[in-house]
């Protein structure tokens, strides 16, 4: 017992210096208000246990109310600075390669690889970066990629019978655009065995990145394996026909072979794991979260049926979506705008300082982390009247459509922009389009939000669907 006691001391007092020393180190420098927490494990459980509730920033809002927009605590083992105001944040996302440099945690970076897009820094990263955004440029969408999209939903939709857990569908059409987009492959067993590995890699982001310790970890590092050892000879086999006969496909694997960078097929495999985890995970996620907000919202679903029956009614029947059927769907990109600004797939962004760093009076030292919140700007009401109410029509306001880069940014901003934006934003619009005019449906069960570690539906959006020629008793 005196044993026990005298090291329950001995913790407490190790403990009590470290919280003292921190203060006295702490209170040389002019930094955010906030609090660091207990030694180690800062506030950390705090941070978990509140994103338990409904409210969809509760960590946020606490400290806000407290200290302001930008605040200090100590998170997942690390001092940190939280940003919620606009203008910090745009600074952070410029200033990357600069004064921030990226920062995930290891279980993200060791399941991506050391050659995802995630992880590039400088010169190689504006070329990839570039690379990328221009195979989802305005052009090609219109060329192909409108069409493509076009194609794959319909064809998911056609087994959709009943019961659907929408945001598995919404899965699958992304993956298989993607694999389209990257590899010229059209869905099939290969393709549907390679998205089962997927959904284990993904798993793995938010574990604890110790085989050891985690289940989920281990079975992620063993799929990602599994993936490798399928994209790999994919590489090997198109690298081969374009030396020997120089074949040339228009996706991004045939422009990542014609570069003049020389790519290892090791580098090539880690670019398309990343990339198609990219594609896969977000788009998917907002086209579930659109349908759950419409379902909430009738009078919005109503008016959006309107339009896209509209766009029906002056095209014969079956006939593919064309470009100027896209740009003339002008209530839908309102209701895309509003879905991205309530539903962050990611909450913000992490970076880490490469420098102490002086801003709005403040200094983040050396090596500290910071987070861009950028779903706490979306949903302030400072920026957005009730900006925790889906309101599409907000965006029918000019004061709202004029909005400034740095408070509506669902897709990030600086040298890293998400350099699939523009392309997300057409698959969406495709989707809803073929949903409300194929479909009516009521929702299976209850299904709520869930917003950490990432905005999602906890029952993956199960609907009782029928087509709309079969039923007039649903929404």
């Amino acid at each position: 017992m005196y044993s026990f006691l005298s090291l329950l001391f001995s913790f407490a007092a190790i403990a009590g210096g470290l919280i003292l020393f921190r203060r006295w180190r702490y209170r040389r420098l002019n930094l955010p208000p906030g609090s660091l927490g207990l030694p180690f494990i800062g506030e950390t459980l705090q941070l978990i246990s509140l994103y338990k509730t409904d409210n969809p920033e509760p960590f946020m809002d606490e400290r806000m109310k407290r200290y302001g927009p930008i605040f200090m605590t100590h998170v997942f083992g690390e001092a940190t600075v939280f940003s919620a105001d606009p203008d910090t944040n745009r600074f952070i996302l410029a200033n990357e390669g600069k004064l921030f440099e990226i920062s995930y945690p290891g279980s993200i970076s060791n399941l991506l690889g050391k050659h995802s897009l995630l992880l590039m820094k400088g010169n190689l990263h504006k070329r990839m970066h570039s690379m990328t955004m221009s195979f989802a440029s305005s052009t090609i969408l219109k060329d192909h990629l409108l069409a493509d999209a076009d194609r794959l939903i319909q064809l998911s939709m056609d087994s959709w019978s009943n019961r659907v857990l929408l945001l598995e569908q919404a899965k699958k059409i992304t993956f298989d655009l993607t694999t389209k987009q990257l590899m010229s492959f059209d869905p099939d067993e290969w393709t549907e065995s390679l998205r089962k590995h997927y959904v284990l890699v993904i798993e793995g982001f938010f574990a604890i990145p110790f085989t050891l310790f985690s289940t989920t970890y281990r079975r992620a590092i063993k799929a990602r394996t599994k993936v490798v050892e399928a994209l790999t000879p994919v590489v090997r086999e198109r690298r081969k026909r374009s030396e020997i006969d120089g074949e040339r496909k228009k996706d991004m694997l045939g422009a990542m072979l014609a570069s003049g960078d020389q790519f290892s097929d090791d580098e090539i495999v880690d670019f398309l794991l990343a990339l198609i985890v990219g594609g896969y995970e977000t788009t998917s996620t907002i086209m579930t979260l659109a349908i759950k907000f419409l379902t909430d919202t009738p009078l919005a679903l109503a008016q959006l049926k309107e339009e896209h029956d509209q766009i029906r009614s002056r095209s014969k029947p079956g006939a593919p979506l064309e470009w100027a059927d896209y740009k003339s769907m002008i209530f839908t990109q309102c209701v895309v705008n509003e879905t991205l600004r309530m539903a962050n797939i990611i909450g913000g962004i992490f970076r880490r300082t490469t420098t102490d760093i002086n801003i709005n009076g403040y200094t983040i030292p050396k090596g500290w982390k910071v987070f861009a919140s950028l779903r706490a700007v979306h949903l302030n009401p400072d920026h957005f009247k009730d900006a925790r109410t889906f309101n599409p029509w907000r965006w029918q306001n000019k004061s709202e459509t004029t909005v400034p880069g740095n408070v509506y940014a669902p897709f990030g901003g600086g040298p890293r922009l998400c350099p699939g934006y523009e392309l997300a934003r057409v698959v969406l619009s495709v989707f809803l389009h073929r949903i409300v005019t194929t479909f009516s449906w009521v929702p299976a069960e209850e299904d709520k939000l869930v917003f950490f570690p990432t905005t999602r539906t906890q029952k993956r959006l199960p609907l009782i669907v029928k087509r709309r020629e079969e039923s007039s008793h649903c929404i």
